[in-house]
């Protein structure tokens, strides 16, 4: 008696695909059964999708499909191998004239995604700016530094950049600029903007020396806070928040960015705050975003 199940088989050509396999291709056993399970999935998927054959498939439903995989929690090998499948499924569709173009060819595998360093919370944050105490000698300018990376999400060449006219506290903007020189205009929130001006005010008229050139963080010679200088900095608060995560200035970026799409921020709007040139880079940050929705799912649906 066939089922729902065959009937999918059949539409999507799964058995002949498995003869292909074994008389054309010689796979072995186990190829044919992983490749098997795979495209059972797929077709299944595409099933729901409302695709009701291959030629009904195009590149914009692989990639969902692959994204999809990677939302189970399947394996990056487990993917690649099912992206093989997809392709050597299309090589079969193709030369039986059951398809006449090849949507998988431009799919990317997971070993080219771009992947996230960690991402705090905003709890961690909190620990990890809390742990700048005014029993620091430069405790005003480290608040302030974290203040500013975590509020604007900058690069750390952007904030160690950033001159003392580039903020601009009445409007609660800081002036940046990113690659290539580009110049943007950057929000900042209230804690962030009470610590520049506490540093401006209190701290760094005592380290400027002469030497400053007019940056806005100095260092305890009164010249411009480096690169290093900034690691270590972050590295020795990270150390006394008791935080465990391999944090970096650049963690803060996507934190900030992370956080903001979570609380429902319009993707062009942080794509304009980090200072991406093109949108897809700033879509990286979705993939983080539905893991949290994932997780609000999970925590708060009945049936979760």
């Amino acid at each position: 008696m066939s089922t729902p199940a065959d009937a999918v088989a059949r539409a999507f050509q799964l058995e002949r695909f498995d003869e292909f396999l074994s008389l054309e291709q010689g796979a072995s056993l186990r190829t044919n059964e992983a490749y098997g399970r795979d495209l059972a999935r797929l077709a299944t998927w595409a099933t729901v999708k409302g695709v009701s054959g291959p030629e009904g498939l195009t590149a914009a439903h692989l990639r969902e499909f692959v994204y999809h995989l990677k939302d189970l929690g399947l394996a990056p090998s487990s993917i690649r191998r099912g992206i093989s499948a997809l392709r050597t499924w299309y090589r079969f569709l193709l030369a039986e004239g059951i398809v006449s173009k090849d949507p998988s060819e431009r799919l990317e595998t997971p070993k080219r995604w771009r992947v996230l360093p960690d991402v705090l919370t905003a709890d961690e944050v909190d620990r990890l700016i809390g742990a700048v105490t005014l029993d620091e000698p430069l405790a005003f300018r480290d608040r302030a530094m974290l203040e500013l990376a975590y509020a604007a999400g900058l690069r750390v060449s952007e904030w160690l950049g950033i001159g003392t006219k580039d903020v601009l506290l009445e409007d609660m903007v800081v002036r940046v600029f990113g690659k290539g020189g580009k110049e943007r205009l950057v929000p900042i929130g209230r804690k962030a903007a009470g610590a520049l001006a506490v540093y401006l005010r209190e701290l760094r008229p005592v380290l400027e020396k002469g030497a400053g050139a007019g940056h806005l963080f100095l260092n305890a010679r009164g010249t411009p806070l480096t690169r290093m200088g900034a690691w270590k900095i972050l590295r020795k608060y990270v150390e006394a928040s008791g935080l465990t995560k391999a944090v970096t200035p650049h963690t803060l970026r996507h934190s900030f960015a992370t956080h903001l799409l979570e609380g429902g921020a319009d993707l062009r709007a942080v794509q304009e705050m980090l200072g991406h040139a093109d949108i897809s880079t700033t879509q990286i940050y979705t993939h983080v975003d539905r893991e949290h929705l994932r997780q609000v799912h999970r925590q708060f649906h009945p049936r979760g």
